[in-house]
């Protein structure tokens, strides 16, 4: 008996049944629980310049830039620091299909592709900077790494995102 359950346990680990691997690249579907959250620094300029773009599923887009640390940290605590009052903010609305469009794009470019093999970048240092959280289709990514370092070609994917609803110089 314990044999028998040993040997249908390896068979189904062999069969790909097992929680051991999720596959990254899916078929994205419409929710409004889907959103990603794309934050953007260039650091050849002083101060810092930021822009954070976030995109929930049913169309709700918010865009934040400018040199304050609450661009990107909303808990952000130096008040006093010359540049906490600069931050634009623009909130727009755009359609379901559209932000699904937006997801289904990033998940054929690797954005929850945790096991990214090869593709990381040979530079050494970087004036720039690209983080991106996610949930979609109920697969999370919050790695706070610099997609620049380990995915060039999902970094140019997320700026083309940025270049979307915000013309900054970048």
């Amino acid at each position: 008996m314990r044999r028998s359950l040993l040997a249908a346990a390896f068979l189904a680990m062999l069969s790909g049944c097992g929680p051991f691997w999720v596959n990254p690249y899916i078929a994205v579907k419409e929710s409004p629980l889907n959103w990603v959250n794309i934050h953007y620094y260039n650091m050849s300029k002083k101060p810092i310049h930021r822009i954070s773009v976030y995109i929930t599923g049913d169309g709700y887009v918010e865009v934040k830039k400018g040199t304050s640390d609450l661009i990107s940290n909303d808990f952000a605590k130096k008040y006093r620091d010359d540049n906490w009052g600069d931050v634009k903010l623009k909130r727009l609305k755009i359609s379901p299909e559209d932000v699904n469009n937006i997801l289904q794009n990033l998940v054929n470019h690797g954005v929850l592709d945790k096991e990214k093999t090869g593709k990381k970048s040979k530079k050494e240092s970087f004036s720039r900077f690209i983080a991106v959280k996610a949930n979609i289709s109920n697969n999370t990514y919050s790695d706070n790494v610099n997609i620049f370092e380990e995915d060039p070609d999902l970094a140019e994917q997320l700026l083309d995102v940025i270049r979307e609803f915000d013309s900054p110089t970048l």
